[in-house]
């Protein structure tokens, strides 16, 4: 179905700005995503947007195109739009010229596939939606089997997430879970639980032995992992600090172990710093 849409009040505006709000997202189980190559990368993955909204007077292309026909194929609306209304729905003065609203999929463990890869991201608490964002682009980088979230974490369906993924919400399995959820799943199969950590007896990243399906684990922005579950792990690494600063951002100290990991298990797709 197609509609146009021209007053600020319209209760679809007011309905697709509020999916800004965690809560309302979590009510509605529905996100946002902007961009024509954040919803192409959607697109290509199997995940189309239920309402496409485009702003009038915006350039022609063909794979916008192609998108418009997919989601009125699949039953979804199509909706246009002033370039001023759809600023107010994304809450940027330079919005891009076309946004999606897509559903929230199933995020609980049991959907994962252990076996699917041999390097999985699990991020403990992790607060900032742009590393969360940055951690899922690193598992796509990497070939990782997916991001799994645990404990109070920033929301992955959230804009700033979503858009600092740069399309990698679409392509990476996404999982939430309490700590204990994760360690009673973790521990019914096959996985090695890594800790990127500074505590003692850690071992160099680089000279340590990694196991598939290895799940590297990073904590807390500030306060890292908490020691219960740093003592649950079944090895502990640490990346050299040369300088003034005490530790790494977690989301870099995700990318730069992961792709250790993935120089040790799939050596003929990683080019190794060695």
């Amino acid at each position: 179905m197609r509609r146009q849409i021209t007053g600020f009040s319209n209760p679809t505006v007011k309905l697709l700005r509020s999916l800004r709000d965690k809560k309302q997202r979590r009510l509605h189980q529905r996100f946002l995503a902007e961009g024509l190559r954040l919803l192409t990368d959607a697109r290509e993955h199997g995940r189309l947007p239920e309402m496409l909204v485009m702003a009038e007077g915006r350039d022609e292309h063909p794979l916008l195109q192609a998108l418009e026909a997919d989601v009125l194929a699949a039953g979804g609306e199509v909706i246009e739009t002033s370039a001023d209304i759809l600023s107010k729905i994304t809450g940027k003065d330079n919005a891009q010229a076309v946004t999606g609203v897509f559903a929230q999929w199933d995020t609980g463990l049991a959907q994962l596939d252990r076996a699917a890869a041999p390097i999985w991201l699990v991020a403990q608490a992790l607060r900032d939606p742009g590393n969360l964002g940055t951690m899922l682009r690193t598992g796509d980088a990497v070939g990782a089997g997916g991001l799994i979230l645990l404990d109070d974490c920033a929301d992955p369906f959230g804009v700033e997430a979503v858009r600092a993924s740069m399309g990698a919400i679409f392509t990476q399995s996404l999982a939430q879970a309490s700590w204990d959820e994760f360690s009673g799943w973790l521990r019914q199969g096959d996985g090695q639980l890594v800790a990127a950590s500074l505590a003692f007896g850690s071992q160099p990243y680089r000279g340590a032995t990694y196991q598939a399906p290895c799940f590297v684990l990073v904590g807390n922005e500030s306060r890292g992992l908490p020691a219960e579950y740093e003592s649950a792990c079944d090895m502990h690494v640490t990346m050299p600090m040369r300088g003034s600063a005490d530790s790494l951002n977690a989301a870099v100290a995700a990318a730069v172990l992961a792709y250790e990991v993935l120089a040790q298990l799939s050596p003929e797709t990683a080019i190794s710093p060695r």
